[in-house]
């Protein structure tokens, strides 16, 4: 619907947001979320289409990233109390190939600590009181909650394929 224009970045970002609004008391899927920025790039992405500029394949979609992929305009934490107010200069490449297929980044998603095998303060979107598996738990517990349509997570062991069976959604293992 996004690329056929049959609904704006603007209108799905808003829906994602109020999503998010909704759910993340419980859920608990993001480490930090910039909604005012992600309103302003879905309203440059709207432009962008109206005008007839070219579009990438990913043109004002709303996606998470994971707590452990840097990004330049958002901390980057990874899970860890030790990197608090870390921000990096630059985008993990990961990232930067998302913003280049014209992605909105709007936040990033919780980790466990390092991406490793500690507990994560998330929750499974579905029961709330059982898990939603381990360190990419926030990317698939967004998106099987709905507040994003695609989230980035990272695979060591079973790091995205594990929490996206917890959570009843598909991930990607390249």
């Amino acid at each position: 619907k996004l690329r056929q224009g049959q609904i704006s970045a603007f209108e799905l970002m808003t829906a994602c947001l109020d999503r998010i609004a909704i759910r993340e008391p419980q859920v608990r899927a993001w480490a930090y979320l910039d909604a005012e920025r992600a309103l302003e790039q879905a309203r440059l992405a709207y432009k962008q289409r109206t005008e007839g500029r070219p579009l990438g394949p990913l043109h004002g979609l709303p996606v998470g990233v994971k707590d452990v992929f840097d990004t330049h305009d958002m901390p980057s934490e990874y899970g860890s109390e030790s990197l608090r107010g870390r921000q990096p200069a630059t985008d993990a490449a990961a990232v930067s190939v998302l913003r280049k297929a014209g992605a909105i980044v709007i936040g990033k998603t919780t980790t466990s600590e390092f991406g490793m095998y500690h507990l994560s303060p998330t929750r499974n979107p579905h029961d709330l009181s059982r898990s939603p598996g381990v360190s990419s738990a926030g990317s698939a517990a967004a998106v099987a909650d709905d507040m994003v349509p695609l989230a980035l997570g990272t695979q060591h062991t079973a790091s995205t394929t594990l929490p996206a069976s917890f959570c009843g959604v598909f991930a990607l293992k390249p």
